[in-house]
Parts: C-alpha cells; structure tokens; sequence
C-alpha cells in the first residue's frame, strides 16, 4: 500500500478548495477533486497522476455515494476528507425568503452530511480516517445581515462536536476548523446570493450592508494558500486538534465570544443555580 494519503476536497474548483487541493497535491498525496463542474475543476487543477476528478454535488446523496465508489475503486482507502463546498446567502432574516434559507443549510449543513454520511462507512471498516470540516468565525458568533450562513455553521459544528464523540472509538478522527476573512471567492457574485426582497425599514442599513461586503470582495486579510498549508500540517499530524481557530481575526472573535459567555453566566450565575428540585 502506498504511503501517499488520500484526500478527498468538496468544491475543489476555485477558492479555498482549490488552495487545498493544490497544496494536498504538492505534497506529494493522491487527491480526489469534487465539484459540480468537473471541466472547471480539471482545468484549475491541470493534469497529475496522484489526480482524480470526480463530480459531485454535494446536496445530493447519490453524488456522495458514486463519490465514495470512485475513491474506492481508484484508491482503495479514504485517508482525509475535507468538506469545504459552501455557499453564502446574505441578507437580513426577514428578506431572505424560505427557499433561500434552505439553499443555504443544503449547501452548507446537509452537504457535509450527505458527503460525510458516504464515507464514514469506508472509515469504519479501514479504523481510521480524519474528516476536516472548514466552518468559520461566523460559527461560533452570528452576525446581522448573516442568519442564514451563521445557521448552517452554527448547525455545521453543532454535528461535527457530535460526530467527534460517535466516530473515535472506530479511530476516526474530526476537526473543524474557523476561519476569519480570508481572500477566497465567498465574496463574488459567482458565490455570494443577496436577498431579492426589500423591506423598507432596512433600507438603510442594507445598503451599507451591501456596501461593505462587495468592498471586502479582494481585501480580507488572509491568505487561503497558508490555511491550505496549516490543514496539509495539522492533517500530518498522529493526532488532529477537534478544532483549529484560522486567523488573527478569528481568534479575536473568539476571546471576544468566550469573554461574553462567561460575563453572561457570572451575571446570572446565582439565579441559574437555583432551578434544582429542593432537597
């Protein structure tokens, strides 16, 4: 058997999957590339030996398991499995309609699922296996004009913290990992579905809503090339943290979250307390 890992990246064909899949390829590992358009993905990718294409959809499950087949049927294992395909519906909770609030947990949420659900079976059977879920600081701290991405990584981790304890014993491993604003495609229009319903009492601040997140577009601080590297490192790793924190920025957003829950429950610590049954 081959000392090279087998990796496994959703939405390969541009943005940080693609940074992934470039950096999974570099190393020298075998990589199964998913995407909805495989021409897109082939393209970006070019041509390797250690390369397999493979369409998949990830809303729908039967995308999942053909995937699962291929990676078995070229590869015979699955080593790292990383859910990355993602989508991005901005808006204030009450424009986005019902549709668009499920496009956005499909994509995001039962996606990972649909994917993950595949292949956990193979991971069973081999005892081993990481499955590297990409989140972000809106997962663990939601945001106005972001209720719908911040339901599906809230929703994303919620799963994956539970998954963790389901899958050890079977010596698979899981990490979520937050990252803050790096410069991926999130932000293009190709990526990023705004609300089409206007109400006027948001007009004003949906439009510096808007504003400021095609300004963003280009500008986010982070490098998607480096967190590729960081996941090719933490994944090397015997044993993966169940969480890595990607960004100066979003470890700002997180001290800033555990420095408010703990001022929630010290401020209310005595009346939470007392809600036992009387002895």
């Amino acid at each position: 058997m081959s000392d090279k890992k087998v990796w496994l990246v959703t939405g390969a064909g541009r943005g940080m999957g693609l940074d992934i899949a470039k950096a999974v390829l570099a190393a020298g590992d075998n990589l199964v590339a998913t995407g909805r358009n495989t021409d897109k993905v082939a393209k970006a990718l070019g041509e390797s030996a250690n390369l397999l294409v493979v369409k998949l959809d990830v809303t729908n499950p039967s995308d999942a398991e053909y995937a699962a087949k291929a990676v078995l049927d070229r590869f015979g294992r699955i080593d790292v499995l990383v859910n990355n395909a993602a989508s991005f519906y901005a808006g204030y909770f009450e424009e986005l309609s019902s549709e668009q609030m499920e496009r956005q947990l499909a994509a995001s949420l039962i996606g990972p699922m649909n994917v993950t659900r595949a292949f956990l079976p193979i991971m069973r059977k081999q005892r081993s296996g990481k499955i590297i879920s990409i989140s972000s600081s809106a997962g663990f701290g939601g945001f106005a004009f972001g209720s719908a991405y911040a339901a599906s990584k809230f929703g994303l981790e919620g799963w994956m913290e539970s998954v963790q304890t389901e899958v050890e014993p079977f010596g698979i491993q899981t990490m979520i990992v937050n990252p803050g604003f790096f410069r991926t495609e999130l932000l293009t229009e190709e990526s990023t579905n705004y609300a089409k319903a206007y109400i006027q009492d948001y007009n004003e601040g949906r439009e510096q809503q808007h504003a400021f997140w095609k300004a963003q577009n280009g500008q986010q601080s982070g490098n998607p090339a480096k967190l590729a590297q960081a996941l090719i490192k933490l994944a090397s790793q015997k044993e993966m943290p169940h969480r890595f924190i990607a960004g100066a920025d979003a470890i700002g957003t997180a001290e800033q979250k555990v420095a408010l829950l703990q001022q929630q429950i010290d401020a209310y610590r005595g009346l939470s307390t007392s809600l036992d049954y009387d002895s």
